[in-house]
């Protein structure tokens, strides 16, 4: 495995994400279950995120604490399913911005076709987290880092719930530099691009659409 990429084996992870496959599953509990994920992998994909000391006084006497340095961050959902992850992010960093790229998958080439990307003006100073709860082709999630990159961010990484071998391989392939966090990797892809065993279209479960 790449040594960028980290696959989650918390058992806290694993036990919701058994929840969110099944298919019985509502829509309600499904998005709660998501961001509930995001919480706990934004938990562990910030381990390395810098500190510096500050001097603060508690109601016994002065001391130096760790503070996040900068406290820059930005969350980007790739539309419209990766609005399920955001919220659980924003729980644990809630100075956190938060921009837009909207993509969709041409259901013939597979291909990503984008439609709208909305992001911080100050991008370029933050660090910034990519969600989506799928990496399947990988084609929506490279295309959706290559737009970022050309605003130049500080870093970049990319947090997915479920992901096929072969959107690993691509995306790695693509984008080198970037960190890749997932809660699960599954056994692959089937004739219609979708990860086998999964969960589904994670969009129409979290809005109920289908």
């Amino acid at each position: 495995m790449n040594k960028n990429v980290t696959i989650f084996d918390h058992p806290l992870i694993l036990h919701k994400l058994s929840i969110l496959r099944n298919k019985k599953t509502s829509s309600k509990d499904f998005r709660a279950l998501v961001s509930e994920i995001a919480m706990l992998m934004c938990y562990e994909a910030t381990r390395d995120l810098p500190l510096e000391d500050v001097e603060i006084e508690t109601p016994i006497c002065k001391t130096t604490v760790k503070h996040l340095a900068g406290k820059k961050l930005a969350v980007v959902p790739i539309l419209r399913a990766g609005l399920g992850m955001v919220d659980g992010i924003l729980s644990l960093v809630p100075s956190a911005r938060v921009g837009h790229i909207g993509l969709y998958r041409n259901e013939e080439t597979l291909k990503p076709v984008e439609y709208y990307c909305k992001l911080p003006k100050d991008i370029s100073d933050r660090d910034v987290f990519v969600v989506d709860p799928m990496l399947a082709t990988g084609g929506s999630a490279i295309d959706a880092v290559g737009q970022i990159k050309l605003r130049n961010p500080k870093s970049i990484r990319f947090l997915c719930l479920i992901a096929a071998p072969e959107g690993i391989e691509a995306f790695t392939k693509a984008h080198p530099d970037v960190d890749l966090y997932c809660a699960a990797l599954d056994e692959k892809l089937n004739e219609n691009g979708y990860i086998i065993p999964g969960l589904g279209d994670a969009g129409d479960r979290i809005f109920g659409t289908k």
